[in-house]
């Protein structure tokens, strides 16, 4: 059969081979598999309120839109 030498190799192969593969597909990630302005800018996002009165007037501003929606149809 092969011997010794032929086991070594192999059990490199098996050993070397994923970790290969992983070091090559998992080095640069952002420069290989990034899409340029993919995500919103901080501006174009919504905002979510926190203070009582912000709460208040978008759930105002949500009603308004129901009713408005509503009367529409």
């Amino acid at each position: 059969m092969g011997g010794p030498n032929l086991e070594v190799f192999k059990f490199g192969m098996y050993i070397m081979f994923p970790i290969g593969i992983m070091y090559y597909f998992g080095t640069n990630l952002d420069s290989r598999f990034a899409v340029p302005d993919f995500w919103p800018k901080e501006g174009q996002t919504h905002t979510i309120p926190f203070e009582k009165e912000d709460i208040q007037a978008e759930l105002e501003r949500l009603k308004q839109r129901r009713l408005a929606a509503r009367a529409k149809r």
